[in-house]
């Protein structure tokens, strides 16, 4: 099982995990999910990363207008293929 966590800033507006939830139907058999609407945060369990790109998943995001953002380490079996780089303190 791999497990992400994505920061979406601006998810506890009203409807957006409705229509969070609609966004995401299509992965409903491939993925599991928890929102956390008080810190804007989505928890992921994925048991087959390839089922559902991390691409795609941010991709979801950005049709809604939020910024995703993951937290910590991208997990190394939905790393390949990404380009993500580290905030400078």
């Amino acid at each position: 099982m791999t497990e992400l966590e994505i920061y979406a800033p601006g998810l506890r507006e009203a409807d957006q995990v409705l229509r969070l939830d609609h966004a995401l139907e299509p992965y409903r058999l491939v993925l599991r999910y928890k929102v956390d609407t008080h810190h804007d945060l989505v928890y992921f369990e994925l048991d087959n990363p390839e089922s559902a790109p991390l691409e795609d998943l941010l991709h979801v995001f950005e049709m809604l207008g939020l910024n995703p953002r993951i937290v910590g380490e991208i997990p190394e079996n939905m790393a390949a293929g990404t380009s993500t780089q580290r905030l400078q303190e």
